[in-house]
């Protein structure tokens, strides 16, 4: 058996500093940045996706053991994400939505989607994005108890950067010829985006598996069931996007995860 190497393990280093550098505010620092280092990243964004959603999950869930209300804690479970990205997928989502609103050709969508001030679209959008994800674990919280909520939480952070290595398969282009767009556009090998969508929906189930009667058969479906709802409803704004805009860039990477994020809480209160 061939001995593990420092050049086997760099990649997988390399990745992880991508994924956590570019999708958080957590110290770490991207050492490479380069089509390689993206593939891997995007990659590994499951996984810090998880991170911010177990940081959401513990703000509310800290909030509910001090004495807070369900909706203090959604509001917490909510804003964590938010925090912990700068605001970069929302304002991405705002920025989405003002090009796809402006009935304008690509180039100039585009040209509206880089300035710094808010349109009317984004604006409506932004509002009903975070009203939805806030009602949706304000139910959960306080309806379907703290577990539920908290594992909500944990979902909806993690599809959401899933949807991001989906969104980065090869065969979807860039936009742009410049930007995080054009750096992670279609690094990610398509079977290896399913065979990451599918572990973690995989994952999802198991985590849903906790919930509901014996043996837990309910708990998963319903689980499974919002996770693939989540990523489906976020491939179908991508779609949109890249036949309206000729591909992506880093502002529908943004949208793609919020939409993500928002369609899993939403689909966990049904039923």
């Amino acid at each position: 058996m061939r001995a593990v190497t420092t050049s086997d393990i760099r990649p997988g280093l390399d990745g992880i500093r991508f994924a956590f550098g570019t999708l958080t505010v957590l110290p770490v620092r991207v050492t490479r940045w380069d089509r390689a280092s993206a593939r891997a990243g995007m990659l590994w964004a499951p996984l810090a996706g998880l991170v911010v959603g177990l940081c959401a999950a513990a703000a509310g869930g800290l909030l509910l053991l001090l004495g807070a209300g369900p909706l203090l804690a959604a509001v917490a479970s909510a804003a964590v994400p938010a925090l912990l990205t700068r605001g970069l997928h929302l304002d991405g989502l705002a920025d989405t939505a003002d090009g796809l609103g402006s009935g304008k050709p690509a180039e100039d969508a585009l040209r509206i989607m880089k300035q710094s001030d808010i349109g009317p679209f984004g604006v409506i959008t932004l509002l009903f994005a975070l009203l939805a994800q806030v009602a949706a674990l304000y139910q959960l919280y306080g309806e379907a108890g703290w577990a539920r909520g908290m594992a909500a939480a944990v979902l909806a952070g993690t599809l959401a950067r899933l949807a991001l290595t989906l969104a980065s398969r090869t065969g979807v282009p860039a936009a742009r010829p410049e930007g995080l767009g054009a750096v992670v556009a279609g690094t990610v090998p398509a079977r290896w985006a399913l065979t990451a969508g599918a572990s973690v929906v995989a994952a999802c189930a198991g985590a849903g598996a906790l919930f509901g009667p014996w043996p837990g058969l309910y708990g998963a479906g319903h689980h499974a069931l919002a996770a693939v709802v989540a990523l489906g409803v976020s491939h179908l704004l991508l779609r949109r996007c890249v036949r309206r805009f000729g591909g992506v860039t880093g502002d529908v990477f943004g949208a793609v995860a919020e939409t993500a994020a928002t369609a899993a809480l939403v689909a966990l209160t049904l039923g």
